[in-house]
């Protein structure tokens, strides 16, 4: 009886746990859909086969000493034999876990410039540039180029590199978009930059994914990608619909709460810049590269007079 209420049980637990993957949705970060989640996406399925391999090796090695050495299989008078090292032994336990982590090492390094550049594809298309900025607990998405701005919301090109200058006008947050690529800080003294592209059209969760409070878990924003020409409809659409974004509202959409999707002409950029200092955007770098250059060539001028 005992056993047959066992045999019930573990059946109940496999149904139950059968269940509830049927509703599982696919791990975001491993469905990707651009270069740059590519990349990460292989990255991590690479791991998890490689330490797969690892546990499985060990574990089978761990079951063949129970096993093979087991104490009932010994006589009762049976003492194993004094040894005080083996060379082979210890150069395969140092040598395998150092050879494992110079090779995650060096995948690790190369894949981090690969996605710290423009996307695999891109480099030669002119991009896309969004300043991403986040506040308690929004997601402010400006278009300097198109002269617009929304709240909650990004809708980007397809098949075009994206240039996103992140910053935060309150705690250091986290942008994510787990289809496109990898998280970036965006902070409150400092613009960073994250290249991204969107291969096929779609939509697709964006949120904040560092910790910011009790509001946290709804700073999320909807991502749709389309093709440039769809694109460029909706720009043109916002540009006859929407109101402009004044001092006034901008300054109301920065109190702390929830909001839905919002969109404006105009950006907030031009009453409230974003941070000067450590500026790490591309823009920023060639402006100081210049100057510095400029600043050299008045000091070798004035050395020489």
């Amino acid at each position: 009886m005992k056993k047959k209420r066992t045999k019930w049980a573990l059946y109940s637990v496999i149904f139950t746990i059968f269940t509830i993957l049927t509703g599982c949705e696919p791990l975001l970060v491993l469905d990707p859909k651009g270069p740059q989640a590519e990349r990460q996406a292989s990255d991590i399925l690479m791991s998890i086969g490689l330490m797969s391999v690892i546990v499985i090796v060990v574990f089978s090695m761990l079951v063949y000493m129970l096993v093979k050495y087991r104490a009932s299989k010994q006589r009762a008078d049976y003492e194993p034999p004094h040894i005080e090292g083996n060379l082979w032994v210890e150069t395969i336990m140092v040598g395998i876990p150092v050879l494992i982590v110079a090779f995650l090492s060096f995948v690790s390094v190369q894949s981090n410039y690969i996605v710290e550049a423009k996307p695999k594809g891109y480099e030669d298309k002119e991009p896309l540039v969004v300043y991403a900025s986040s506040s308690n607990w929004k997601w402010h998405f400006s278009y300097p180029e198109e002269g617009i701005e929304t709240v909650n919301y990004l809708y980007i090109p397809t098949d075009r590199a994206l240039e996103f200058r992140l910053y935060s006008h309150g705690p250091i947050t986290s942008f994510w978009i787990p289809q496109l690529g990898g998280q970036k800080y965006a902070m409150a003294d400092m613009v960073t930059t994250l290249h991204l592209a969107a291969d096929v059209p779609g939509e697709f969760m964006g949120r904040n994914a560092n910790f910011s409070g009790k509001g946290f878990a709804e700073n999320t924003f909807n991502v749709t990608a389309m093709s440039q020409d769809d694109f460029d409809d909706w720009v043109k659409e916002v540009k006859e619909t929407a109101k402009p974004i004044t001092e006034k509202k901008f300054e109301e959409l920065l109190e702390p709460g929830h909001l839905g999707q919002q969109t404006y002409i105009g950006t907030h950029l031009d009453f409230s810049p974003p941070p000067a200092g450590h500026d790490h955007s591309e823009e920023s770098n060639e402006t100081t590269d210049s100057e510095s250059h400029t600043d050299s060539s008045a000091n070798h001028e004035s050395m020489s007079h």
